[in-house]
């Protein structure tokens, strides 16, 4: 095992780079890190002076946009909040409890299905979910909360939101839409408060694809940013609400060079997921390839 590890390694040295950048992170400053990081993750330069493509354009905003806003945003907790004096309680999905440590999660009192969060994880990260009290593994779920209460986004990838989010444990209502393992994931690509591309993943847990279409609901030619996943073998119907979507996504991202909200479509209700700064932190892959720079053309950070 450990000779096919080394192997694996010599046919691969960068990955054995990030390894050693993201034991080294805080040594290094924002700037240099995210150089290096794109470098050896991307295997190309990358251009700070004149960005052009999305995933560049997404390292300079790191960089360069840093609205306190933001850290708002990206708490799991703190945005229900934000985001429903903007567009009202109905569409966020009800706090059970949020705590500051493992040790105070009242277990007793949760329902039998419920969601565990960390508010500063991004994407999965730090995400529990319970779908059998009497199944569920508690040990387990600590062991996974503990990890990410120790893991900072900002430290690793220098997601800039995240720095100072306030680390606490949240129990969210558990939201299934009519017995679907995996709730179809709708996330809007906004650029200056214009939604203009909708990602949709599906199946995430057993064979995940991904689908982008426009706001008239056109199917798009390309996939992103993980380039080991492709289109649906079908079709994805165009959301009843979809007028209300692009509605509140609008009001989410207005006056934001670009950002990605994220909706669920639960029994024919809609509601908040989270705002994302930086998908896939920006270091990943469109394929085909110039839709990278497509995107980035819709970045203006003027």
């Amino acid at each position: 095992m450990l000779l096919e590890r080394i192997k694996l390694a010599l046919k691969n040295p960068s990955k054995i780079i990030v390894k050693i950048l993201h034991e080294t992170a805080r040594i290094w400053s924002d700037k240099l890190y995210l150089q290096l990081l794109y470098r050896f993750e991307m295997g190309k330069k990358l251009d700070l002076k004149n960005p052009k493509s999305f995933c560049e354009k997404l390292q300079w905003l790191k960089l360069y946009n840093r609205c306190p806003e933001y850290t708002i945003m990206v708490d799991k907790y703190a945005v229900k909040r934000y985001v429903a004096d903007k567009i009202g309680d109905k569409y966020i999905i009800p706090t059970l409890g949020v705590w500051e440590r493992i040790d105070d999660i009242d277990w007793k009192n949760l329902p039998n299905q419920f969601v565990l969060k960390t508010t500063h994880g991004g994407g999965g990260g730090g995400v529990i979910i319970c779908r059998d009290k009497i199944k569920f593994n508690k040990q387990e779920a600590c062991k996974k909360l503990e990890h990410s209460m120790k893991h900072s986004i900002y430290v690793k990838l220098r997601e800039w939101p995240y720095k100072n989010v306030h680390k606490r444990i949240i129990a969210e209502k558990f939201i299934s839409d009519k017995g679907n393992a995996d709730l179809v994931d709708y996330k809007f690509y906004c650029f200056d408060g214009k939604p203009t591309y909708c990602q949709v993943i599906r199946d995430r847990k057993t064979n995940e694809t991904i689908d982008f279409y426009d706001m008239q609901w056109k199917h798009m030619p390309f996939v992103g940013l993980n380039p080991n996943v492709s289109n649906g073998s079908t079709p994805v119907a165009k959301p009843v609400h979809l007028d209300t979507m692009i509605d509140i996504c609008r009001e989410l991202s207005k006056n934001i060079p670009f950002s990605r909200i994220d909706l669920y479509i639960v029994n024919n209700v809609i509601y908040f997921g989270e705002i994302t700064f930086y998908p896939a932190s920006g270091i990943g892959a469109f394929t085909p390839k110039e839709w990278d720079y497509k995107l980035g053309d819709l970045i203006n950070l003027s």
